[in-house]
């Protein structure tokens, strides 16, 4: 992972989340949509990324899925089947995503990410995390970097260099 951007701290406290299915963010979510929509409008252009419904995660999350004409990276590159990020909704506009080991840590460690609860009891794979709702062009910004880096990694395995984490705003 030594040739990604920095990844800057998140400002503030961590929200507050779920400990039971499902995952959710409970508080110091976004007033509207509009980030999130951008990120996900944004990810569906991507090669070979094909957006849809969750096959995990609450009714009307939103999928990027990973088209089966390409190999792509190991099962821990993917929330379930090809499914490498997905967003929620139902009030809650957090997402899930499988990023490489190193940089799940280091969004952990900068503010930017918890791991998926089930990891702890061995459930689920430590590249499964949950990305805190952007709040506002520099949150978004930084959120994109990381679909980007999930994206590289179920695309290829890994996301050295994939992702760009600094806002230009």
């Amino acid at each position: 992972m030594a040739n990604q951007p920095q990844l800057p701290p998140r400002a503030g406290t961590r929200p507050r989340t779920s400990a039971e299915l499902p995952h959710r963010q409970l508080d110091q979510q976004p007033s509207d949509s509009q980030y999130v929509d951008a990120l996900y409008a944004e990810a569906r252009t991507w090669p070979n990324v094909i957006a849809g419904p969750s096959a995990i995660s609450v009714e009307g999350a939103r999928a990027l899925i990973l088209d089966t004409n390409v190999t792509g990276g190991p099962p821990e590159a993917f929330v379930i089947n090809r499914e490498f990020c997905h967003v929620h909704t139902q009030g809650d506009l957090s997402l899930h995503a499988s990023l490489p080991p190193s940089l799940a840590v280091t969004a952990e460690r900068m503010g930017w990410a918890e791991p998926h609860y089930l990891v702890a009891a061995g459930l689920a794979h430590v590249t499964l995390v949950m990305l805190y709702a952007p709040r506002d062009q520099v949150e978004h910004d930084v959120v994109l970097g990381l679909i980007r880096a999930s994206y590289e990694f179920a695309l290829t395995g890994n996301a050295d260099g994939a992702a760009e984490f600094t806002s230009s705003h």
